[in-house]
């Protein structure tokens, strides 16, 4: 059974490459186009990992880690932050803050992405069974 990630972002060529590159690479994918949508989803079903956008309507990505972090079940789940705002951040501060395993500024390259995925939960099929 491969591993489920819940990717989230209000930009759908954004959410689309992402899926498609992790599909590609074994993964099980549910998009969310907002914080809200990946609430939900995440609560549904708690993910091996979550690759959240940091602006966004309704609910953005902060908030997003924010909940996650208060809620005993997600506390440990990690999550990977993209932002187009990457320069207005302390890096190891937000990250400190709100447990984020590894931020991602926009643009980025799908491939780099996954490699990242895959050194933070390791890859999809693990080749050893």
């Amino acid at each position: 059974m491969s591993q489920r990630i819940v990717i989230c972002d209000d930009e759908v060529h954004v959410t689309r490459s992402v899926s498609m590159k992790l599909t590609k690479a074994g993964f099980n994918v549910e998009s969310a186009a907002d914080g809200l949508a990946a609430l939900d989803a995440i609560r549904r079903e708690i993910p091996a990992l979550l690759i959240t956008d940091c602006q966004m309507p309704r609910m953005g990505g902060i908030e997003l880690c924010r909940q996650l972090r208060s809620d005993p079940p997600t506390r440990s789940l990690p999550i990977i932050m993209l932002t187009a705002k990457g320069y207005e951040f302390e890096h190891d501060a937000l990250k400190s803050a709100y447990g984020i395993s590894h931020i991602v500024l926009k643009p980025f390259s799908p491939r780099e992405l996954l490699q990242i995925v895959e050194s933070t939960v390791g890859a999809a099929h693990p080749s050893s069974e």
